[in-house]
């Protein structure tokens, strides 16, 4: 979009949105069928692998092999490369890349209150809205269908993303610029609408906020670190959390000098606000671990570090992600981007409504890898999908859409997005109709994945 669109009226840009219509139907959006040269996803996940820690990468199979959902949760490229092949209106945000149903959650902002948001940026990456859209309805349907609902309830949980996000984003396009960019979901208001929905919905919803709640640095330095001789120090827990003086060769400990550490270290700092590298100014790195979470991203290094500032039990961990490209770039045009750990922070940044203060990152000097850093579990809280009855995952799915469409509100044009949408139903079906055909074949590339396994092609570990 140009500079003169953004200064046109709500109204003309709403106008563009409508007509847009004629150009791609809001119908389009509901067909999809599997091209006759689709790759195959089995092959598209062991592309991505190329570059990660390979005794790692059974573990990340094992987690996809748990169900359909975990697959789905895992192979976001898989989704992205059939995506690029559906209607795209042209009108484009900061997409989220992976807006998985279970990519939204609870942490605490620099204030020290909770909110819930979109809370993965891995694949963050300017786009077209309606990818991230269509991710999102399309893992309600897996979702619903995990949890043993109807076939009925699982197209009307896909109908409801697109309802909420369409109610959201006619909101936020009468707001003003600056209350749509401080707009926040506050948990207290989370757990309103789940007490609202169902008891069962609201004694999950209480669970979540009250673990957030005691995520505290404090608690994640007990259970991840230990005293010894009077020094703290990272815990060693093989094979996922292992300190790495115990992974590096000889010839790498010889590599890395003290000199390397203070330039990594330096190249993080550069990259945040002057205010943070004052506060981090008071700590010292001490030594670091490699630590093993999540699901898609098993396998890439992610790295804690242990910190230590001058008075007494003052300590800290923040967590290094390894950044590579997003999934997103083979079919989008290309973006001016120093890094693509910076991508990764930069999205962040614009789609929250209230980030990280130790978000920043750096590139490896030994190995040029790339890495954003973050503080680790800093009051985080997710959801446990499973324990929702239908009503408690309906009302997930509203305050995620709502998060999403407001991400998008702050890096797109909501007047042309609300304009195109409309307020009848017409999206809303077609979305629906994707998202339970995607289903269907989310079913059938997780049952390539488990013949895979059972054939020896991939090797799994579960449980772990």
């Amino acid at each position: 979009m140009s500079f003169n669109d953004k200064m046109s009226t709500r109204s003309e840009r709403r106008e563009k949105g409508k007509v847009l219509r004629e150009q791609v139907p809001r119908s389009s959006h509901g067909t999809w069928v599997p091209s006759p040269d689709r790759p195959d996803p089995v092959s598209l996940l062991q592309e991505q692998d190329k570059g990660r820690l390979e005794h790692l990468l059974p573990i990340k199979y094992g987690r996809m092999l748990e169900s359909a959902f975990t697959f789905m949760r895992g192979s976001a490229v898989v989704m992205t490369a059939d995506l690029a092949s559906t209607p795209v209106t042209g009108l484009e945000v900061e997409l989220c890349g992976d807006a998985h149903l279970l990519n939204f959650g609870v942490f605490a902002t620099p204030e020290r209150q909770l909110v819930f948001d979109v809370n993965d940026f891995d694949e963050a990456y300017p786009g077209p809205w309606e990818w991230d859209l269509k991710r999102l309805a399309a893992s309600a349907v897996v979702a619903g269908r995990d949890n043993g609902f109807s076939d009925k309830v699982n197209r009307k949980l896909a109908e409801d993303v697109t309802v909420f996000y369409r109610d959201a984003m006619v909101r936020l396009a009468r707001a003003s610029a600056l209350d749509v960019w401080y707009f926040h979901v506050e948990v207290d208001r989370v757990l309103e609408a789940f007490e609202r929905s169902s008891g069962k919905a609201g004694k999950s919803a209480r669970k979540m906020v009250k673990k957030a709640r005691g995520h505290t640095h404090e608690q994640t330095l007990e259970k991840l670190t230990e005293v010894v001789d009077g020094r703290r120090r990272i815990l060693n827990d093989p094979p996922l959390l292992v300190r790495l003086r115990d992974l590096l060769t000889e010839e790498q400990k010889a590599q890395m000098t003290e000199k390397d550490v203070e330039n990594m270290w330096n190249d993080y700092l550069a990259s945040l606000p002057v205010e943070r590298r004052l506060l981090l100014s008071r700590f010292r790195l001490l030594e670091g671990a490699l630590r093993v979470g999540g699901v898609g991203s098993v396998g890439t290094r992610c790295l804690i570090v242990l910190l230590e500032g001058g008075a007494e039990e003052d300590a800290l961990i923040l967590q290094l992600k390894e950044a590579g490209p997003s999934v997103l770039e083979p079919y989008l045009p290309k973006r001016d981007y120093s890094s693509y750990a910076e991508r990764v922070v930069v999205g962040q940044r614009l789609m929250q409504a209230s980030s990280d203060i130790f978000l920043g990152w750096h590139e490896s000097p030994l190995t040029g890898v790339q890495y954003y850093w973050r503080q680790l579990k800093d009051m985080k809280g997710s959801i446990d999908v499973a324990t929702l009855d239908e009503a408690g995952l309906e009302t997930y799915l509203k305050v995620c859409s709502v998060c999403l469409a407001r991400a998008h509100a702050r890096t797109g044009d909501a007047s042309a997005i609300s304009g195109y949408i409309g307020k009848g139903n017409s999206l809303v079906k077609a979305i629906a109709n994707f998202a339970v055909t995607y289903a269907d074949q989310n079913e059938l590339d997780y049952k390539a994945l488990v013949e895979a396994v059972e054939s020896g092609k991939i090797t799994a570990e579960k449980g772990i």
